[in-house]
Parts: structure tokens; sequence; C-alpha cells
């Protein structure tokens, strides 16, 4: 699998060109149009919950005492570790000079954007009263009063505000060479218009090249920290207090390789399907395919060793409450199949991952991409969840109970998060077509000597 190539085939430019941009005025078949009704209505979904969150309240959410993060921390820990693959295979592996991440990379760049913005959707609605959001940023005001820096709030959004701001600028960067490759083979007058708009015009010079790499060199090296700052802030949400279970120091390494597991997972997610829709099997080959499964698996074994050191911590430390959570409340306690799930789909399902034929096997990628996905977002219910509903009280102890407005808001994210994704394979060049063209004359110039 080492001779796999990262690219097939020796396509002038100008075919290339043609494969990599026609897709941003070509026409969409019946199951894109589909896909867009389906990301519609789970969107309508998403504004319907949050409607009735506005006008009625957190009371129209599961949340009860002691549960008080339910599901509105859950989904907002989730989709923004789904983000860090993205920045990891944009910043960390470019640094590192990797190949395979050139025709991948602004898939993920478009997915941490957009899992992002889902993310943020959380916290602001659990405020209770979200028209006050403003309040938890550190704005200058007449009555000389801060937010609680001691306070999670605070973090949270200096850390998404600072997340998304970065991941946008580094993202439009790597957009603006193929936007004015967009703006010059654009069929009508108007799309040449908007494509040149947002190209700034670039001319395609080696000058412009030459700063353009410098600034895409430079947005990396900023954008690499993040992939560990932004989950270590995240986990430090649940690591600062004292509740059984989530009162560990193992908290920022542990939720930074869940991040990137999930992330990783969701790529293969997205890229299977766009891969087969769209017959790009020539730029994404099964190399890149195999490549990804092996990071999944890499952190995979990562998360693994965390369960297991939360365990012998629990057990070390001789705390009954920590032994009671994690060897009778989380393995045999309300909602325990969502814990065996977990264990089953985030250290069990990507064994498989040790065989090579089940890492180019497109159906075997897909499906256990989606348990991974599905094994992290249960990882989240019974850090949150199962970590609250037991407290050192058995007086308060209650079981948290999930409304339908908390999944139509889950399954909205969903939707509002295809939504975006469609769009931006409709509109702009999803493979990076000038690094792909750069990467194919590296290639050919390598076959020459």
């Amino acid at each position: 699998m080492a001779t796999e190539p990262v690219f097939i085939g020796r396509p002038t430019d100008a075919e290339l060109s043609d494969q990599l941009l026609s897709t941003a005025w070509r026409p969409w078949r019946r199951l894109g149009k589909i896909g867009f009704l389906v990301a519609i209505l789970g969107t309508l979904s998403l504004f319907t919950g949050i409607t009735l969150t506005v006008m009625y309240g957190i009371g129209m959410w599961g949340n009860n005492i002691p549960v008080g993060w339910g599901f509105g921390i859950i989904n907002f820990v989730w989709w923004v570790g789904i983000g860090h693959a993205g920045t990891f295979i944009s910043a960390v592996l470019l640094l590192f000079e990797q190949k395979w991440r050139t025709s991948i990379n602004r898939f993920a760049e478009a997915m941490t954007l957009f899992a992002v913005l889902q993310a943020a959707m959380f916290p602001v609605l659990h405020l209770g009263r979200p028209w006050f959001a403003y309040w938890i940023f550190p704005y200058p005001s007449t009555m000389a009063v801060w937010p609680q820096f001691k306070s999670a709030l605070p973090w949270d959004a200096a850390a998404i505000s600072t997340y998304f701001t970065v991941s946008l600028v580094f993202w439009y960067t790597g957009l603006i060479p193929d936007l004015a490759a967009a703006r010059d083979r654009a069929p009508t007058r108007a799309k040449r218009f908007l494509y040149g708009i947002f190209a700034l015009g670039f001319t395609g010079a080696s000058s412009s090249y030459r700063h353009y790499r410098v600034v895409y060199g430079l947005l990396a090296g900023i954008s690499t920290p993040l992939v560990l700052s932004v989950h270590s802030i995240v986990s430090s949400d649940f690591a600062i207090t004292l509740v059984p279970g989530w009162h560990s120091t193992i908290f920022p390494p542990f939720f930074v390789a869940g991040a990137i597991f999930s992330g990783f997972a969701m790529v293969l997610t997205l890229v299977i399907p766009v891969r087969s829709l769209f017959r790009l099997e020539n730029v994404i080959t099964k190399r890149h395919l195999d490549n990804l499964a092996k990071m999944v698996l890499v952190t995979c074994w990562v998360v693994t060793y965390s369960y297991i050191l939360e365990f012998f911590i629990a057990w070390y430390s001789g705390d009954e409450y920590e032994i009671y959570q994690f060897f009778e409340a989380r393995p045999f306690g309300p909602w325990a199949w969502i814990f065996w799930m977990m264990i089953i789909c985030n250290a069990v399902v990507p064994q498989i991952f040790w065989s090579k034929k089940a890492r180019t096997n497109l159906g075997v990628l897909w499906a256990v991409s989606l348990l991974v996905n599905v094994g992290m977002w249960a990882e989240r219910f019974v850090i949150i969840v199962m970590g609250l509903q037991r407290d050192y009280l058995p007086s308060a102890w209650d079981v948290f109970v999930p409304t339908y407005v908390d999944w139509a808001i889950f399954l909205g994210t969903m939707g509002f998060f295809l939504l975006l994704f469609l769009l931006f394979l409709r509109f702009v060049p999803f493979v990076p077509l000038a690094e792909v063209k750069e990467l194919k004359h590296e290639l050919s110039h390598e076959e020459g000597h």
C-alpha cells in the first residue's frame, strides 16, 4: 500500500482545471437536489427548536437537577471536536510537508468552519437569555463590569471566536488562487464578476504566489497551536469542577485526542460519498483514504488508553465517589447502554483498520467512520449526563431524559451543517486546484529523475 499513488494519471493543466472547477457550475443531479431538501428540512427543525427555546426557556429541554448540562453542552463539545481534523490536516500536515493532504485539505477546512458554527449556537442558547450573550465578552462598558473570568463561559467564547476567525482566514487564503482560476473560466458574466471580487485581484504571477505562500505558511503556524489549545480549554470546563469523573488532569490531552479522532472520522464520512459522486478517484486516491484510516486508528488507541487510565486513576485514588462513578454508575447505571456503545464504537470497531483491505474498502471505511462519530457523541453523553446524574448525595440523584426540543435542535444542526456543506460543494472549488497542479508537476519531475 505504500506504493499507492497520491495522484492517478497525467492530465494536462487545462483538463485538470475543467475537472475540478466545473463542479462549481455544473447542474446537479437528482441526488444532490434530494440532499438539499433533506438539509433544508433539518435546518427548519433547528430553527423551530431554537424558537421554542427562546420563547419558553431552557425548561423546554430535558435538563433537571442535578443534570444542569444536557444536550446543549454535549452537542457543543461534539461539534467543536469534529472541527479539529480540519486544522490538523490543513496546518500541521502542511508544516510537515505531507503531500497526501493536498486533495482533501479544503474539505477538512470547510468542515471545521461549519462544525464550529454549529457548536457556537449551544453556549448561547444555554444561557437561557441568549440576547444577553454579548455580556460574556470583555467589551468596554459604562458600568465598568467585566465578565467573570473564572467562569467557563468567557473561556469558551474566547476559544470559539479565535478558532473560527483563524480558520476562516486560513480557509479563505487557500481559496484565493482557485477563485482566480474560477474567475477566468466561469461560463457566465455574473459568475466571473462574483469570483473576481473574492479573488482579490490575484493574477497568478510568480510574485503573487510568493506572497501567497508566505501568508499561507504563517497562518498554518498560527493555526497549529489551536489544535491543542481549543479543546484543552473546552475540557477545562469540566476539569476545574469537583464533580466525580470530571476533576482530572488527563482531560486536556484526552479531549484533544478525541477531537482529532472524531474529526478524521467525519472527514472520511464526507469525502467518501463526494469522491464517488464527483468521480474524483484520480485526485482523491485510496492512498488518501488509507492514511485517514491510519490516523483514525492511531487516535483510537490514544482515546482507548485514556479510557483505561480513567478507570485506573479512579481505583488507585481510593476515592469512593470516583470508584462508584466509574465502576458502577457508568457501566451499570441509567443509560449504561450508551456507555457500552461508546466502548464498542470508539475502542473496538476501529481495530478493523489493522487490515489493509479494510482501510481501502469504501463500505467498511464509511461504516466505521459513522460509528466513530456515534461513539464520540456517546462519549460526551457519558461524561456529561452520567457524570452529573449520580452526584455525591443519593437524595439529589435523577435521570436525564431528552425532550423533543433537544432532539429537534441536535438533528437540526446536522441538517444545517449538511446545508452549508452542500452550498460549499455547489459554489466553491472544493479540491485545491492550484495545489493539485503543483503536486502533479512535482510528481512528474520526480519521475523524470
